[in-house]
Parts: C-alpha cells; structure tokens; sequence
C-alpha cells in the first residue's frame, strides 16, 4: 500500500526549454555584488541572452566584475537611472541590497522595462506595495528571484498537498538556519539589508510552504526576534559584531485564511544544528521534509509521508527527485531561463508578486511586532 502512494508523486521531468531563435534578449543587471555572479554565471549557458549593460554604486565595480567573468563590451554606470535612462534593453535584473529593491524596481517599470528582481521583494509591506502598483500601471512582466521554485523536490512538496492525501492542512512547523552562518557585508546593516536572517534565507522557508498550500491570505503575526549572535564579538567578527543592527534569529505564530497556522523559526547562528524539520500535518496525513545545514534551494534528504492505510499506521519514503545533469539543473539557469521565456512568450510571472506580497508581509509583520511586543493584524490591501 505505501508502494501504491509513492507512486503517485512519480516525478515526470519536462526535458530541455523552448528553442528560442532571433535577436538576443538585452539583460542589464544592477547591483554586481556576490548574488550576481550566479546571474552571470548561469547566463554563460544561454545563446539567445546579452548582458550590455551594468551599475554599481562603487565606481569600477561593475567594470571589474565583467572584465572578471569576461562579459566583453557591457557598458558601465554607477547609478540604475543612468543604466536605464541610456540603455535600450529588455529587462533588468536588481540584485541590489534590500533597501533599494523598490527604488531601482519602480524606476525600471516605469521606463518600461521587464524586471527580474531578486528576493527579498523589498523591506516593508508598503514598499512591496508600490512595487505591484508601479507593476500593474506598467504593463510588464515582473518576477520575483525564488529559484528553490524551481527545484524539483520543492515542486514535489507542492504536488503532495495538491493530491489530497494530506486532506485539509491545518498545521505547518518551517524555518531553518546554520548553526554558524551569519554573512557581512551589506547583510548585517539596517540602512542596507533592512531586515536579516528573515530576508536573506527565511523568506525560502515561508515560501516552500506557503507555496505548497496555494498562498492563502495572512490574517495576523505574533513574532519575536534577537540578535545575540550578530552583535557578540564571540561569534561575529569583532568589527562587523559593532555594526550588525538586524536579526540573527527570528520566530513567529503565523495565522492564514483557510484555519491553517504556521509555526515558524529561522537563524543565522545558534547553539544548534536545526531548529527542526518542516512538517505539513493534514487531517488524512502528514508530511515530513528534512532539514539543511544551509538553504541550497532544496530538500535536506527522502521526505517522509504519513498514513492510516487499512486502519493501521504506515509511512512511505519519498526519494529525493532525479535532478538533471549539466547547466539545465542550475537553479538560476532555470530562474533566468523561466522569466526570459515568460516575457518572449508573453506567459504568467514564473514567481508572481501577488504571492510574494504575503510573502513579506508575513516578515514584515514579524518585525512590528517582536518591536511592538504583540501579536497584530495585517491589514494588506485588495488590490491584488
């Protein structure tokens, strides 16, 4: 019997992506930092794809980086205005730190440019908000960097719940973390990342289950969140421990429309190797997903399923999916890959918005009320 229900998430792999012929497709990338170079990277492996343009605030920066990764002939700019003001392209991508994703995001749209904009979507609901509007106003496809979206172990978790052998999910524990993990640069300031732990790896988390159970509105938050680690020249860098004013770890009760609760936990650093697995428990069954030591945009081993079968209790191993070999398994390759066809195409966002504004809404509500001290009520807007 438990044969009978593995098989029914026999993974069916859909080989190669559309054969897409013509003028190259005309990439300008802001932000050249380390995020970009999986960008560029993944790029190398596309025929039809041109980068002809980057910026980055620090003078020679972007110049450097493509003299780096042999990107002959880009043109370079220290400002996503003058990039997009002088350039005729056919999307961006914004790798930026968080706290510039609306700015260069808007600006993009509004010029009329198609728009891959790395996670997180932004820092506040608010400016996630005007992202959208700037979005509908535009016309443009806009997606949204989630490439463990595109992983096909995440997809599996996806299509468990949608079979129904779970039945109605109720309960779903998630997060994840490093025992020692905490990054620096950009990642450890307010005035740059906005947000820490949460926005760098916790927004993954939120959205391999939220996405699993179809993104239903979230309703209300009560968070807490620390910075014992960041801010302690024990376990950070002395000079980085001095500037690290953002979370090193986050948890949260989160409520969402459908009666379904999700208790989550994300870290930078702890004195653990995880704060669990995730588990989706449904009233016909329940699921199992390990852990990872660091978000890899996957799965960390066979998931487990969890049964009354006949009136007794079973469990059926999930293996981990086949993944396939060369540049297509990439996960960025298929990130890019999925937004360029989209817009060539003229198909729906691969990552839309509208699911990612709940997305860091739920972060955003997290920080307001760790501040705050309560749980509060999310009021998003209606025009999604």
């Amino acid at each position: 019997m438990a044969d009978e229900i593995l098989g029914q998430f026999t993974q069916k792999i859909a080989k190669g992506q559309p054969d897409c012929k013509g003028e190259k497709f005309k990439i300008g990338i802001i932000g050249t930092g380390w995020v970009s170079e999986s960008y560029v990277i993944a790029i190398q492996g596309m025929d039809d794809i041109e980068i002809t343009a980057g910026a980055d605030i620090i003078p020679g920066k972007a110049d450097e980086f493509f003299k780096r990764f042999g990107v002959e002939g880009a043109r370079v700019y220290t400002d996503h205005e003058s990039l997009i003001d002088n350039e005729t392209l056919d999307a961006v991508f914004v790798c930026t730190y968080n706290t510039t994703h609306a700015e260069c995001t808007i600006y993009a749209l509004e010029h009329g440019l198609n728009v891959l904009l790395e996670k997180p979507m932004s820092v506040t609901t608010e400016e996630a908000e005007a992202i959208i509007r700037a979005e509908k106003k535009s016309g443009k496809l806009l997606t949204i960097g989630f490439q463990p979206r595109m992983d096909e172990n995440m997809q599996m978790i996806k299509k468990i719940v949608e079979s129904g052998e779970l039945g109605k999910v109720y309960y779903i524990q998630t997060g994840g973390g490093r025992r020692r993990g905490i990054p620096n640069s950009t990642f450890i300031e307010k005035k740059t990342a906005g947000i820490g732990a949460m926005g760098d790896i916790g927004c993954y988390s939120l959205d391999m289950v939220l996405n699993a159970v179809g993104y239903p509105k979230p309703l209300t938050v009560s968070g807490y969140k620390s910075t014992y680690f960041g801010k302690n020249p024990k376990y950070n860098n002395p000079e980085d421990a001095a500037r690290f004013d953002v979370e090193d770890f986050a948890a949260a009760f989160i409520r969402l429309e459908g009666d379904i609760v999700i208790d989550f936990r994300i870290s930078w650093a702890m004195h653990l190797d995880t704060p669990g697995d995730t588990v989706i428990l449904g009233t016909e069954g329940a699921l199992r997903i390990p852990s990872t030591e660091c978000w890899n945009g996957s799965v960390g081993g066979s998931m487990i399923l969890y049964k009354d079968v006949a009136g007794s209790q079973v469990s059926a191993e999930i293996p981990l999916c086949y993944k396939e070999e060369g540049v297509e398994s990439n996960l960025f390759y298929r990130k890019i890959r999925s937004f360029v066809d989209a817009v060539k195409y003229r198909l729906p966002a691969p990552v839309p918005t509208s699911q990612i504004y709940y997305n860091q809404a739920i972060i955003d509500g997290i920080v307001r009320s760790a501040e705050q001290g309560c749980e509060i009520e999310l009021s998003l807007s209606d025009f999604l």
